[in-house]
């Protein structure tokens, strides 16, 4: 073997094998790809789709909608805001909503439910806003 095809291997190897770690470490649920998503990788339902009924959403708090990737809170009586509920950390949907703000529980980041803006790392970006539209009692995706 001459030294230009034992490189030649060793750097194709090396590659294919940094793929595959690639592949099998990144995106998903919890994946610790090491890096943050954007916020253009959240997918949400179509527009005009109920999410919920006002009632449905506690003054102080909120509720996440899984299939939607959407929180929705309502940090005043009346004043409902929406977020995409994937985490800007390592795309894991938030789990839960208390105390103020939207928790992640996959490596504990935090963010306000007022505007989305990160409490509490590891997130460095905050949640992005989510159009929604408040007609009557009900909560639909704008």
């Amino acid at each position: 073997m001459t030294m230009g095809s034992t490189r030649r291997t060793v750097l194709t190897t090396g590659a294919a094998g940094t793929a595959a770690l690639l592949v099998g470490c990144g995106g998903g649920n919890g994946g610790d790809s090491g890096e943050e998503t954007s916020p253009g990788d959240a997918g949400t339902g179509g527009a005009g789709e109920e999410l919920a009924g006002t009632a449905d959403i506690p003054v102080g708090g909120g509720r996440i909608f899984e299939d939607q990737k959407v929180v929705v809170t309502q940090p005043q009586e009346g004043d409902f805001k929406a977020f995409s509920a994937v985490c800007t950390h390592q795309g894991c949907i938030v789990s839960g909503v208390s105390d103020g703000t939207i928790d992640c529980a996959c490596h504990g980041s935090k963010f306000k439910i007022t505007d989305g803006a990160v409490v509490r790392g590891p997130a460095t970006r905050p949640l992005p806003a989510e159009e929604i539209k408040v007609s009557g009692n009900s909560i639909q995706l704008a």
